[in-house]
């Protein structure tokens, strides 16, 4: 694994080596010096096309904690925003010396082709690309997943996993039903017929538009923020209406098994997708999956840039 761009392609070992890795740091995090110098005298590139509070911010936890020299680079306040190129900005990354650039950028396939242009050598993580994917929040989902029900190892098989909402414009169900249909878990997609892609048939991934149908034997139900920045159309009557059939209320989740875990990826619309209630239940693991955000991104970075061989 030279870059990490999608989970489509990532196999079972490689997802699993992540995984036991973030487990292992981890556990080590509980020390009082937190910091290990791993990635000491590399140095990692954030560099965000797009707003992120959780995403941005873990990635830069993530290299300190491995010791390797950050340089946070937006969009907002550089030469980006008078119109400077992609390949451009690359090449000046590269002629920096950067070991690896975390990038998060609002066209689909952005970083692919930061990967796979030549304008740099240093290795490329996908923190976000349009609507496509987003694979480190995947595997800070599985890492939550596991941690809770499957006591930190192992893969996911024979868990049902349900996830709801606006899924035609998200990224991170896109990631999560490959990489949690990699590990071995059984994956429900739930949405009104227009927050669904073209194509999501040939997912490996069952469909249902009844939130109430599937959630009575979900292990764990997801839910999606509603995009609404990136809609240009109506694709729901109105956000009461939404919320009345495919939000998380008390009254569903009361309909859910005892141990079933509730998740979002963040950011929150209280009220819409999720109640207030149900985000803060005990059952809500939504502050951990921040948490292992840190642990999955610094196993990321260490098998990137620590863990082997340059390629």
């Amino acid at each position: 694994m030279r870059d990490l761009l999608t989970t489509t392609t990532l196999s079972r070992e490689d997802a699993l080596a992540v995984l036991d890795t973030a487990r292992e740091l981890a556990l080590l995090s509980d020390r009082p010096m937190k910091k290990l110098p791993t990635l000491r005298g590399r140095t990692v590139v954030n560099l965000f096309f797009e707003d992120s509070t959780r995403t941005r911010i873990s990635f830069e936890a993530a290299a300190k904690r491995l010791s390797a020299d950050v340089i946070n680079f937006s969009a907002k306040g550089s030469s980006l925003s008078k119109g400077e190129s992609l390949k451009d900005t690359a090449l000046t990354l590269q002629a920096m010396g950067a070991d690896a650039v975390v990038i998060r950028h609002g066209a689909s396939g952005a970083a692919h082709r930061l990967a796979t242009s030549g304008w740099m050598h240093g290795r490329v993580l996908n923190a976000g690309d349009g609507t496509h994917e987003h694979p480190t929040q995947a595997l800070l989902d599985a890492f939550t997943i596991r941690d809770h029900l499957r006591d930190g190892h192992g893969a996911l098989d024979g868990l049902d996993v349900v996830i709801v909402g606006d899924v035609l414009h998200s990224r991170v169900a896109r990631s999560n039903v490959w990489l949690l249909h990699t590990l071995g878990a059984h994956v429900t997609l739930v949405a009104p017929p227009t927050l669904l892609p073209v194509g999501v048939d040939s997912w490996p991934c069952d469909v249902s538009y009844d939130l109430d149908e599937v959630i009575g034997k979900a292990d764990v139900v997801m839910m999606l923020r509603v995009q609404l920045e990136r809609m240009n159309a109506a694709f729901f009557p109105s956000a009461r209406e939404y919320s009345r059939r495919y939000g998380m209320d008390g009254l569903r989740m009361a309909t859910m098994p005892d141990h079933a875990l509730i998740m979002h990826p963040g950011p929150m619309n209280r009220g819409m997708e999720i109640a207030a209630d149900v985000a803060d239940a005990p059952r809500s693991v939504i502050v951990d999956q921040v948490t292992n955000g840190v642990y999955t991104r610094m196993a990321v970075l260490y098998l990137l840039l620590g863990g082997q061989e340059e390629a």
